[in-house]
């Protein structure tokens, strides 16, 4: 094994790079032996198995709510383009009402 304190940081990070790359190109051929061997098991039985395009491509993880729009719940009464989802920090035109004692379910859409 390599003693890693001895190598400066340039050497450091091309050593991480180059296991990056290994591990990355040890995980996709795994990745087309065991579709391989999930095909010739398939057609053993007589089972026909496709693989979406994209299953040859490890997945990158990404949220499946980026981009999705919330619904208003509150409106102000006297100006309709102040709106609050609910999220998030209380807007200041609503602080300001429930101040003068008004009810937060006044204002729900």
């Amino acid at each position: 094994m390599t003693d890693y304190n001895h190598l400066s940081e340039l050497e450091l990070q091309a050593v991480i790079e180059q296991a990056e790359k290994a591990l990355k190109d040890k995980l996709t051929n795994k990745r087309k032996e065991v579709l391989a061997q999930i095909k010739e098991l398939a057609a053993s039985i007589n089972v026909a198995v496709e693989f979406h395009e994209l299953a040859d491509k490890p997945q990158e993880s990404k949220s499946a709510r980026v981009g999705v729009k919330v619904p208003v719940k509150y409106r102000h009464p006297q100006q309709p383009e102040l709106t609050w989802t609910g999220r998030g920090i209380m807007p200041k035109w609503l602080q300001s009402l429930l101040d003068q004692g008004r009810d937060k379910s006044e204002f729900e859409v």
